[in-house]
């Protein structure tokens, strides 16, 4: 908890950053949107023959980037997990086709032997929290149509796909809209389909009271904390706080009723990430509501390492693995 003299030093500590330099980013008041500057390369899908994109909702511009094990790496024998993920990017920068979330989704889908459907959501504030949310719900009632569907549903599903092993996964952002995908689709019915675990890599999740690791990190090169105070000023809707439940899952009071899909869970998060005491917080709520959490704490790792250090991916990938294949 930070007192009335650390937020003085707090904010003499950070008054010289601007956040919207460093993101690379303008807002526009008057229509509440984005001009985006940051370098965000893309990678085509077309020119690689295990993956395709396939539309998810025209009229918001949505749509589904599906990954599957190169031939050389799949057991045409075996029907494969199917994870649905969901990148990082505070709610306001990035997409499903991103190279950075590209790369990685193949190599998921490479070192698990799994098929990726890595979700384009609406951003932020362009549309707001809960839009994200709401294409999360719709991507999973998406993958159920397709296993309902045995005549017309996607070939790829349907052919190397294994319903009945689904996860939800999601890193930072992705990691909250995961999170907040399970708790929005409590009360549908998704069979066939069977959630067997959901899988939060450093999960963003925040409040008004600085935590201890904030504070500790406040210039954090990764996540500085004006930066992240930006994004969920830019990500909430208008006129919350960040102790609005999008942002800070502990003043959810009807938590309870919301867990039906959230009955085992990974969450993994590193000590040199600003996040990592709400990270490790969330795990204890969800342990006191009776939902069997694995956790992985990276000693030396930072926000987003997964995404541009090789080897911690092949550390991260091996622990999803490992409560992939440990969920009976």
């Amino acid at each position: 908890m930070a007192d009335d003299s650390s937020e003085t030093l707090l904010n003499s500590m950070t008054n010289t950053m601007n956040p919207y330099e460093l993101l690379g980013i303008i807002h526009n008041p008057a229509t509440d949107t984005l001009t985006r500057n940051s370098p965000n390369p893309i990678t085509n899908s077309n020119d690689d023959p295990d993956t395709k994109d396939i539309e998810l909702n025209p009229k918001n511009k949505t749509w589904i980037r599906i990954f599957r094990p190169s031939g050389s790496q799949h057991n045409h024998e075996q029907l494969l997990p199917l994870i649905i993920y969901f990148h990082g990017g505070g709610f306001i920068l990035c997409n499903a086709n991103s190279t950075i979330f590209h790369n990685f989704s193949k190599s998921m889908a490479n070192q698990l032997s799994a098929i990726i459907l890595s979700v384009e959501y609406r951003l932020a504030p362009e549309n707001r929290l809960p839009a994200a949310y709401e294409d999360a719900v719709e991507s999973l009632v998406w993958v159920q149509n397709q296993a309902l569907d045995a005549i017309n549903g996607e070939p790829w599903l349907r052919n190397y796909g294994d319903f009945s092993k689904c996860f939800i996964m999601g890193c930072s952002a992705g990691g909250n809209i995961a999170y907040n995908s399970c708790l929005g689709a409590s009360e549908l019915d998704l069979e066939p389909i069977k959630i067997c675990g959901v899988i939060l890599n450093q999960p963003y999740f925040g409040g008004v009271e600085r935590s201890k690791s904030e504070l500790r990190l406040v210039n954090d090169k990764c996540v500085p904390l004006v930066v992240n105070d930006l994004m969920w000023e830019l990500g909430l809707p208008v006129g919350v706080n960040r102790d609005h439940v999008y942002c800070n899952p502990f003043v959810d009071e009807n938590l309870e009723t919301k867990l039906r899909f959230i009955r085992r869970c990974l969450v993994t998060c590193s000590n040199e990430d600003p996040l990592v005491d709400r990270d490790i917080q969330f795990v204890k709520m969800l342990e006191g509501k009776g939902v069997k959490v694995m956790s992985w704490i990276e000693e030396f790792g930072f926000h987003g390492m997964a995404h541009s250090d090789r080897m911690k991916a092949q550390e991260l990938l091996k622990v999803v693995k490992d409560f992939i294949l440990s969920e009976d």
